[in-house]
């Protein structure tokens, strides 16, 4: 096999086995990436030098006896945190040029496990949106067909995963950053509990909508990353002090016959496709265990949304809008004044039902162990479509309303995970979600590696990888009409 197309775990263990070499595995990555990226548009910074140099460091590290947890990897790490020597745009034209001089806490902590940063995944700008489109790297396509969209915000990563670019790399979901583009790729995408993988970059420190995660190509994989880049940071208030001394690497599996299993298409308010709930039932159909037709009360979910989310906008970004207007892309500009249309009162309301919402979230899971729900709304649309107008029959009430199905799990704090579960009518991935119980992570892990291994049993639920020879012969994306346009 390719070594790009090893899981994480199954290069580590060749890597330590010494029957693969790290700077064998880089260079795998740099020649698939060289090969595939031009169609797709995933990887938008990197230096194959840096990264080689790196791989070289690790291999001598590994003759000296070093045994990293992820020594010799491969990562993708999202255009929104800092990798020291390559530029951090933020996708957002007034950072065009600015070049990182420190390492985030996130990328430190997995470059000393022995991790090589392998370049910048393209985002929206500010992750504002869930088509992976900004001004200044341009427009990710879909790994299955790079005329449609990746979803976002971390497409780029997504991509880079689903292609064989690299066998891991970061993300952060507020509406469902991680899970959307998941979903559309064909990956894992993991949003945590709040505080288990701290962040300083979370928009508002004491509010828990945004957080860093990890994506890759299995649930194991996902948890060997969440082991690193989960620990205890001060800086971080949702943080705990200690570290949780079990871990996440090894989530083992859960016993499907004692879990308390529900489902949800639309979580009672959520416009949701025909396509997809078709594919969701299809999901339920084969799969075989006792699901019930359930979900938590989500009464709110819209507006408390809405609110919180303009907010951390109007407070990040104010000042860029006003003083750049024609620098700052539409959505966040559009966050930036409906923040701006709040009142106090509006804000007050909005984080007091946001605490009788996460009260209803906990009563409900009493009786349950696990929710499932689509990640996403819709089946991937071409690109140039900056977010849906209409859900079938429905007309959406903003640019991420079709983002529903994900922030209803993200106001309640509980944990989500979205796994590959075959394909829709359309030929596209479809991802199904799994939420667990608040602070129940690696239970959520244990349970969704249990799901992932019924799914590969079962060959109508199957996802197949990406045709890599058609992405190498296709023309590059930027040459698409609209590449830079928003």
């Amino acid at each position: 096999m390719n070594p790009a197309e090893l899981t994480a775990r199954t290069a580590l263990s060749l890597i330590h086995a010494r029957e693969l070499s790290p700077v064998e595995l880089a260079e795998a990555c740099i020649v698939r990436t060289e090969a595939v990226n031009p169609a797709v548009n995933a990887i938008c910074a990197w230096n194959p030098e840096m990264v080689l140099d790196a791989a070289r460091e690790a291999e001598a590290s590994l003759i000296r006896g070093a045994s990293g947890r992820l020594i010799g990897l491969p990562i993708g790490v999202k255009d929104m945190i800092d990798v020291a020597g390559l530029p951090t745009t933020y996708g957002s034209e007034l950072f065009a040029d600015n070049l990182a001089k420190r390492d985030d806490p996130i990328v430190a902590g997995l470059k000393a496990e022995g991790a090589i940063m392998f370049g910048k995944t393209n985002c929206p700008e500010w992750s504002a949106g869930a088509n992976t489109r900004n001004r200044v790297y341009g427009t990710t396509g879909n790994p299955y067909d790079p005329s449609k969209s990746a979803a976002g915000s971390s497409g780029g990563s997504a991509v880079a995963l689903a292609t064989g670019m690299v066998p891991l790399a970061t993300g952060s979901d507020t509406g469902g950053s991680l899970r959307n583009p998941a979903a559309f790729c064909g990956v894992v995408g993991f949003r945590p509990s709040p505080g288990v993988v701290p962040g300083e970059t979370r928009g508002i420190a004491s509010q828990w909508l945004s957080t860093s995660g990890p994506m890759a190509r299995s649930v194991d994989d996902v948890a060997l990353m969440l082991d690193i880049m989960a620990r205890p940071d001060r800086r971080d208030p949702f943080t705990s002090p200690v570290r949780d001394p079990i871990g996440y690497s090894a989530p083992g599996r859960a016993d499907p016959s004692r879990l308390r299993i529900a489902a949800t298409e639309d979580f009672g308010f959520a416009p949701v496709e025909g396509i997809v709930r078709r594919a969701f039932r299809k999901a339920l159909a084969s799969i075989p265990l006792e699901i019930e037709q359930a979900h938590p009360d989500c009464r709110g979910a819209d507006r408390i949304f809405a609110v919180l989310r303009a907010v951390q906008f109007l407070g990040q970004h104010h000042d860029q809008v006003r003083d750049h207007p024609d620098m700052v892309g539409p959505n966040v500009r559009d966050n930036v004044q409906e923040g701006l249309g709040y009142s106090a009162l509006d804000v007050a309301r909005a984080l007091t039902d946001q605490g009788d919402y996460y009260r209803r979230w906990q009563v409900w899971f009493e009786d349950h162990d696990l929710l499932l729900a689509p990640a996403v709304a819709i089946s991937p649309r071409d690109w140039h479509e900056l977010y849906p107008t209409r859900i079938d029959e429905i007309a959406t009430e903003s640019y991420y309303h079709w983002l529903a199905c994900a922030y209803a799990a993200t106001l309640s704090g509980h944990p989500c995970i979205t796994i590959p579960c075959g394909l829709d009518e359309t030929g596209l991935p479809f991802g199904l979600q799994l939420i667990g119980r608040r602070g129940a992570d690696r239970a959520l892990l244990a349970m969704a590696a249990t799901f992932e291994t019924i799914i590969a049993g079962l060959p109508d639920l199957r996802t197949p990888r990406p045709d890599i020879s058609k992405l190498k012969s296709r023309p590059p994306l930027a040459e698409a009409p609209g590449f830079l346009d928003l």
